[in-house]
C-alpha cells in the first residue's frame, strides 16, 4: 500500500509539473471535488424526480423576495424570515420524510460498497424454481383473458415482511390454479396484493404503499401506482394484470414496463431468479493466498 500511494504522489507531481497546476493541490482534494460533485449531481437528480422539485421553486420565490426587502431595507420582513430560518430546517425534514426516507432505502439498495469491492466471479443461486416462473406466466395470462385484476409481489434480497403482515397468511406453493382462485372477483381474498417468497404464496390482501412519482401516466390507477410504489421502496419485481383491458404490467426499481408478453415476463422472472453473488476485494486476496499456500505445500512434497 506504502508503494502505491508512493507512485500516486509521483504521479500527481508530474500531472501538475506538466500542467501547470498549483502544488498545493493534493490528489486527496481533486478526489473530495469529484465526490461532492456527484453527491451534489444526484442530489439534483432526486429533487428533480419528486415533488421536492415543485417545493424547491416556492422556496426559490421566498428567497427572491427576501433579497428585494434586503435591498429596500424592509426590517420587519427582515426580521421575520431571520425568524423563520431556525425553524426551517426542522420544517423541510417534516415536509421531505416520504422523500429522504425513500432517497435513504434506494442508496442501501444498491449496495454501492459491494460494486466497488466486486473485481471477479459471479455465481448463480436460484431463489425460485423454474416450475414457479411457468405458473406465475400462465397464471397472469390466464386472468388477462378473462380480463381478472391481480397483483403479485416477487419477493427478492430484500424481505417483505412489513407488506406481509398487513393481508391474511396462505402459505401454499405458487400454482396458476391458486393465483387465479384468490384473484377471482367477490372472493374473500381477491382484494390487494399478494406476496410470492421462493416457490410459496405467503400472504394476501396486502397493502402496499402507492407511487407518488409525476413520471406515471395520469390514465394509470392504485394498483399500477401500488405496483411502481412498492418496486421504489424494495428490490421486489410486481406483475400488475389491468382489470380494464387485461394488459400485463411489471414494476421493477420503481420503473413501470406495460403491456408485455408472455416471453418477456418470463425473462424478467429468470433474471430475478438468478442472484450474482460478488467476489469481494478481502474475499479475493483469502483466495490469492490459499492457491500460493497450496502451491508451496506442492513444491515442498
Amino acid at each position: 500500500m506504502q508503494d502505491i500511494g508512493v507512485a500516486l504522489s509521483e504521479l500527481w507531481e508530474k500531472i501538475t509539473t506538466y500542467a501547470h497546476l498549483p502544488q498545493a493541490i493534493a490528489v486527496t482534494d481533486i478526489i473530495e471535488i469529484a465526490i461532492i460533485a456527484f453527491l451534489f449531481y444526484y442530489m439534483l437528480v432526486w429533487i428533480k424526480n419528486t415533488r421536492a422539485w415543485t417545493v424547491l421553486k416556492g422556496v426559490l420565490v421566498v428567497l427572491v423576495f427576501i433579497l428585494f426587502a434586503a435591498l429596500f431595507q424592509m426590517n420587519t420582513i427582515l426580521w421575520i424570515a431571520e425568524k423563520f430560518v431556525s425553524v426551517a430546517v426542522i420544517a423541510i425534514a417534516v415536509i421531505f420524510q416520504p422523500e429522504m426516507r425513500k432517497a435513504l432505502e434506494s442508496l442501501g439498495r444498491h449496495k454501492i460498497l459491494m460494486h466497488f469491492f466486486s473485481l471477479e466471479g459471479n455465481k448463480t443461486v436460484g431463489k425460485f424454481s423454474d416450475k414457479t416462473i411457468t405458473e406465475l406466466v400462465s397464471a397472469c395470462f390466464e386472468m388477462g383473458k378473462v380480463k381478472t385484476g391481480a397483483l403479485i409481489v416477487v419477493e427478492d434480497e430484500m424481505m417483505l415482511t412489513e407488506y406481509e403482515r398487513t393481508g391474511i397468511a396462505v402459505d401454499g406453493i405458487v400454482t396458476s390454479q391458486l393465483l387465479i382462485n384468490i384473484f377471482e372477483k367477490n372472493t374473500p381474498l381477491h382484494d390487494g396484493a399478494v406476496i410470492v417468497r421462493g416457490d410459496r404464496v405467503v400472504s394476501a390482501t396486502c397493502y402496499l404503499p402507492l407511487s407518488d412519482s409525476l413520471t406515471l401516466s395520469k390514465d394509470l390507477g392504485t394498483r399500477h401506482r401500488a405496483a411502481v410504489g412498492v418496486s421504489e421502496v424494495s428490490d421486489s419485481m410486481t406483475i400488475a394484470v389491468s382489470e380494464e383491458t387485461g394488459k400485463v404490467s411489471i414494476a421493477i426499481g420503481g420503473e413501470l414496463y406495460r403491456n408485455v408478453d408472455a416471453e418477456f415476463l418470463k425473462n424478467k422472472l429468470t433474471f430475478l431468479q438468478k442472484r450474482e453473488a460478488e467476489v469481494t476485494l478481502l474475499e479475493l486476496i483469502k483466495r490469492r493466498l490459499k492457491d500460493v499456500k497450496n502451491t508451496r505445500r506442492e513444491i515442498s512434497e
